[in-house]
């Protein structure tokens, strides 16, 4: 089992590791053809709630990432609440299953932080983008 960490993408600017405008030969990485598998949400705590995904073909831990993301997103607006903070989220991939385990606070209005998510525009988002929500 490999245990992976989400590092932002500022970071792999800032480390050089993204290619400038230079396209590169297409590798399998690139290939994306996610089958999601599901999501699991249990609230902690009043307003602090705990999404499990599941999902196989993802390129990477962001995309475990993202996944869980719009579960949040829709998740807040089912509550009734505009916006999502996230806590962290752990992702783990073993037999080219990954899974993730994230945890947000959602709030009728922008919480203080950086990790924020405005629900509407991330669930519209996931949904333009074929990623299923709670």
């Amino acid at each position: 089992m490999r245990r992976l960490a989400i590092i932002s993408p500022l970071a792999l600017v800032a480390a050089g590791a993204l290619p400038g405008c230079e396209s590169a030969p297409e590798d399998p990485v690139s290939r994306f053809s996610p089958d999601y598998r599901g999501v699991k949400t249990r609230l902690l705590d009043g307003d602090l709630v705990n999404f499990h995904v599941t999902m196989r073909g993802a390129r990477t831990a962001a995309d475990v990432s993202r996944y869980a993301d719009c579960a949040a997103a829709q998740y807040t607006l089912i509550r009734g609440y505009g916006y999502a903070r996230h806590v962290r989220t752990n992702v783990d991939e073993e037999g080219g299953i990954w899974r993730g385990d994230a945890v947000y606070t959602i709030s009728p209005g922008l919480p203080a932080g950086l990790k924020t998510i405005d629900a509407e525009d991330v669930a519209a988002d996931c949904a333009e983008n074929g990623i299923p929500m709670v």
